[in-house]
C-alpha cells in the first residue's frame, strides 16, 4: 500500500481467506479516506477478493501482467518476489489513472467465463479422444479409418460403437447392419453401411492387438457421444445464460456473433462500459496497427504485441463468418481483396469495421439492420 506521493505505507502477505482479506479491507480503509484497488489478475484466484471488494463497495482497477511486467523494469533491482509485483501494482495504479475498472458488480460474466472455458476443455478432451481413435483405427482397421472423418460424422462414430473390426462388419453384412445403424437414428444409413463394408472387404488380414484395439475403440466412440450430448446441454446452457445480458440481443443481431461469441465477447472485454471509445475496444483487440517512429523516420506501422488474444479471436471469427453470406460483410470482404488484400488482411479490416458498428449499435441500443439507419434515427 502506498500513499499519494508514492510512500510505501505497509506490505502484508494475506493469504486466499475472507476473514485476512476483510481485516486487510477494513485496515487499508483505516489508513485512507479513499483507497484505490488494483490486481494484476480477474480469474479464479482473484475472486474471492473482487466479491469482498465488492462487497465493501470499493472500486478496482485492472494491471495487466504485462503492463506489470513493464512497469517492473523501471524500479531498481532485477529479482522478482510478490511483495516488489504488489509494490509495482500499487505504483502502477497511483501513476496511470486510465486502468480500466472492473465491474465486480454482477457475477452474470463470471458465468459465461466459467461456462465457456468448461466448453473449450471439454473441445479440448473431444479432439484428444478423436486423434486417439483414429490412431487406434490405423492401427489395426486404416481401411475404415480413412473412410470417414470422426471429427464430423456421427454416424461413423455410431457405428465404432457396436463394429470395429473387419470381421465383424463383413459378418453382419449390409442389410443388417444398415437396419442396425437406422435403429440408431443414423442418418444416411444404407451410406455409412456401405462404405463400412467396403472397407471391410479391402481388408482380410488380421492384424496384432486387433480384438484388444477394437475394445477400446469401442470405449472411445461411446464416450465421445457422450461428450457430444454433454456439448449440446452446455451449448443451451450458454445461450441461456447469454441471454440474460441486456446487450445479448444486440451482439447477436449483428451477423457472425451467436450465443458463445457473443459470451466470449462479454468474458474478453469483462465490461464493455470500460472502453471509452470504439478504437480503445478495437486497440484492445489488437486491430489497431501501432506506430514506430524516430526522427524524420515517420509512417511506420507494425502489427502490436500486447493485446487480448481472446477478444482479437472472437472479432477474427465473427468477422470470418460473416463474410460467407451475402450482404454488407461480404461486400466490404470482397472490396479489400479486389485491393490486393490477402484473405486474413481483408477479414481484419473486416473485424475494425464492425468494431465501429458494433459500437454504435450498443450506444445507440439498436439492432443491426443491412440497411443504414435514416439520419434522423441515427442522430
Amino acid at each position: 500500500m502506498v500513499d499519494a506521493e508514492g510512500k510505501k505505507l505497509s506490505s502484508i502477505k494475506v493469504a486466499n481467506d475472507e476473514a485476512e482479506i476483510v481485516a486487510l479491507i477494513t485496515n487499508a480503509g483505516s489508513q485512507a479516506r479513499q483507497v484505490v484497488w488494483a490486481v494484476d489478475i480477474i480469474g479464479a484466484p482473484s475472486a474471492l477478493l473482487l466479491a469482498l471488494l465488492a462487497r465493501a463497495d470499493h472500486a478496482v482497477r485492472y494491471a495487466s501482467g504485462r503492463v506489470v511486467a513493464a512497469m517492473s523494469a523501471a524500479y531498481v533491482g532485477e529479482g522478482k518476489t510478490d511483495a516488489k509485483d504488489a509494490y509495482v501494482i500499487a505504483e502502477t495504479a497511483r501513476l496511470r489513472g486510465d486502468l480500466p475498472v472492473i465491474d465486480t458488480g454482477t457475477d452474470l460474466v463470471r458465468k459465461l467465463a466459467v461456462l465457456t472455458g468448461h466448453r473449450a476443455d471439454l473441445i479440448a478432451d473431444r479432439v484428444r479422444m478423436i486423434n486417439r481413435l483414429r490412431d487406434l483405427m490405423t492401427s489395426v482397421f486404416p481401411s475404415l479409418e480413412r473412410a470417414f472423418d470422426y471429427s464430423s460424422h456421427k454416424g461413423a462414430v455410431v457405428l465404432l460403437t457396436g463394429y470395429a473390426t473387419p470381421d465383424g462388419i463383413r459378418r453382419i453384412g449390409q442389410t443388417r447392419l444398415t437396419g442396425w445403424l437406422r435403429n440408431r437414428n443414423v442418418r444416411g444409413s444404407a451410406d455409412v453401411a456401405a462404405r463400412a463394408i467396403d472397407a471391410a472387404k479391402a481388408q482380410t488380414v488380421v492384424l496384432p492387438g486387433q480384438d484388444l484395439c477394437a475394445s477400446i475403440i469401442t470405449e472411445l466412440a461411446t464416450a465421445i457421444l457422450a461428450l457430444d450430448d454433454r456439448l449440446k446441454a452446455l451449448d443451451a446452457q450458454i445461450e441461456a445464460t447469454f441471454a440474460e445480458h441486456p446487450q445479448a440481443a444486440i451482439i447477436q443481431s449483428m451477423p457472425g456473433f451467436g450465443p458463445f461469441l457473443g459470451a466470449s465477447l462479454l468474458v474478453g472485454s469483462n465490461d464493455l462500459r470500460a472502453f471509452p471509445s470504439a478504437g480503445h475496444l478495437a486497440a484492445a483487440a489488437g486491430l489497431v496497427p501501432v506506430p514506430n517512429d524516430s526522427g524524420r523516420r515517420t509512417g511506420n506501422l507494425h502489427r502490436p504485441l500486447r493485446y487480448s488474444r481472446p477478444l482479437r479471436h472472437v472479432f477474427y471469427l465473427s468477422a470470418q463468418t460473416s463474410m460467407m453470406r451475402a450482404g454488407p460483410n461480404r461486400d466490404y470482404y470482397l472490396k479489400k481483396r479486389s485491393q490486393g488484400a490477402t484473405h486474413s488482411q481483408a477479414v481484419i479490416s473486416l473485424a475494425r469495421r464492425r468494431i465501429d458498428v458494433l459500437w454504435a449499435l450498443l450506444r445507440e441500443n439498436r439492432m443491426w439492420t443491412a440497411a443504414p439507419p435514416p439520419l434522423a434515427q441515427a442522430a
